[in-house]
């Protein structure tokens, strides 16, 4: 017999949350009606008063349940951060219920104390029922507290934190009602306002807490960070290599997630796929602090101190989409004159080419007052996939290329030729094997020079390509 499908994790935590809501609301119900019912029987103004506080907490409490169920919802269009927020407003709900049942019982305890006597009943049950309730908020705050730790619910927090204070206040109703029945058995006239003066410590607990209370509610209401989370995230993503600089860091709340927003600096030079990567480690770093936080990250590109006239070349063509390669800058007296290759579209005309390049070089000009004049040699950038007519086996023509290969001393073999007609044009390609130690720029003179020359010695090559490789890894 198969078992029930395992929860989610998402529908466990719901599950839970409200099992605590609802566990809570029941008790509510049974300690508010007990306290009611003992607080009239005996004209206990502190059982009263915590009867009222009871009642706020089952007000609290249907409204913890709802909230918890509502929060929980993915977003949606309308709801585009989700419903976090409810638990929040409710938390802010009940901060207002516990205020106000405050004003009432320190206004009525204002009048017993000062212009209304009433005589007070201890008796057994009114015992029984606080002490009762004492044990049960113990249960209740208990049980909440760790599922709202869990889920790092506002909500069921504030409940948590309620249901804990209800225990010391419970009490001092306890002491007073002690207090009360020493005074009518002792005679001990002032020990008679015990009872309107324990009523008056609970309403300042119920504020004190409601402060608390009130001051997170609203915060995250109005998406004030956590302290020191900033300024914790900033030194996070200032570390994180390929930063240039934080530029912004917002974080909000809402219920049990939080939203981060930041911007970061970039060099101006990094490929759209290396800005993607450094956004993901921006967003690793921002969950070190925040574990689970939902990351936004605007990378904003950013100049560097280190950079040359290549760099800066590159980096405006890259602004406007473009791909430059064999830039030559030459000084004269203070004037640079730039020469580069770009690629564009095989399909542009040769108009809107040249207009293109016009409004780069323009471009270049203004980000780069040095630069006196730019000549660009404009090349068609395939943008179809060619078909071979045949793969060609010459061996005559490798002979030949071979032989002007060997007037070259630095070219130790080439290799490998591959003879293709494409469109009725010939194209070759080959291996070239050139010493370890020469330097990128000298084996790209050796691959210029020699693609010339083959050229030269076998005039119907259309193109040539030839990949060089050093000695050590001649893979012949």
């Amino acid at each position: 017999m198969s078992g029930s499908p395992a929860l989610s994790p998402s529908d466990l935590m719901r599950s839970e949350k409200r099992a605590a809501a609802g566990n809570s609301v029941i008790a509510a119900v049974v300690i508010t009606g007990l306290k009611m019912l003992v607080g009239i029987s005996t004209g206990s103004l502190g059982i009263l008063s915590e009867a009222a506080h009871s009642g706020l907490d089952l007000i609290a409490s249907l409204l913890t349940y709802f909230s918890v169920g509502v929060s929980d919802k993915p977003a949606d269009a309308d709801h585009q951060y989700g419903h976090g927020k409810i638990e929040n407003f409710s938390a802010f709900v009940e901060t207002g219920l516990l205020l106000l049942t405050c004003a009432w019982i320190i206004y009525e305890a204002g009048v017993r104390l000062f212009f209304r006597r009433i005589e007070i009943e201890p008796t057994i049950a009114a015992f029984a029922v606080m002490l009762f309730s004492m044990a049960l908020d113990w249960w209740r705050s208990r049980a909440l507290g760790r599922i709202a730790s869990k889920y790092d619910s506002q909500a069921l927090e504030a409940d948590a934190l309620h249901f804990s204070t209800d225990i010391w206040s419970a009490g001092v109703v306890v002491l007073g009602l002690v207090l009360v029945l020493i005074g009518r058995t002792y005679h001990v006239e002032w020990l008679r306002d015990s009872d309107p003066i324990a009523a008056l410590f609970v309403a300042g607990v119920v504020v004190s807490v409601s402060w608390r209370l009130a001051r997170r509610t609203i915060d995250a209401l109005l998406d004030a960070a956590p302290p020191g989370v900033r300024s914790k995230i900033y030194d996070a993503v200032s570390r994180v290599d390929g930063v240039l600089e934080v530029d912004r860091v917002r974080i909000r709340r809402a219920g049990n997630r939080y939203f981060a927003d930041l911007a970061v600096g970039l060099a101006r030079t990094v490929t759209f796929q290396r800005s993607g990567q450094l956004a993901a480690s921006v967003t690793d770093a921002v969950h070190k602090v925040l574990p689970d936080a939902d990351v936004t990250v605007q990378p904003l590109p950013r100049a560097q101190h280190s950079e040359n006239i290549f760099d800066q070349i590159r980096a405006v063509a890259t602004r406007n989409n473009l791909n430059v390669h064999d830039i030559s800058v030459q000084d004269f007296a203070g004037r640079l004159h730039v020469e580069q290759h770009i690629e564009l579209d095989e399909r542009m005309s040769l108009k809107d080419a040249h207009d293109q390049v016009t409004e780069l070089e323009a471009d270049m000009r203004h980000d780069i007052p040095e630069i006196a004049d730019i000549l660009t040699h404009i090349e068609s950038e395939p943008a179809t996939i060619e078909k071979p007519e045949e793969v060609v086996s010459d061996a005559e023509l490798e002979h030949r290329l071979k032989a002007a290969a060997s007037q070259f001393p630095e070219v130790l073999d080439v290799h490998d030729f591959v003879i293709k007609r494409v469109r009725g044009r010939m194209y070759i390609s080959c291996h070239c094997t050139l010493s370890d130690e020469l330097s990128l720029a000298r084996v790209h003179d050796i691959q210029t020079e020699l693609e010339t020359r083959f050229k030269q010695d076998a005039p119907e090559l259309f193109r040539v390509l030839i990949h060089p490789e050093p000695s050590t890894d001649n893979r012949r």
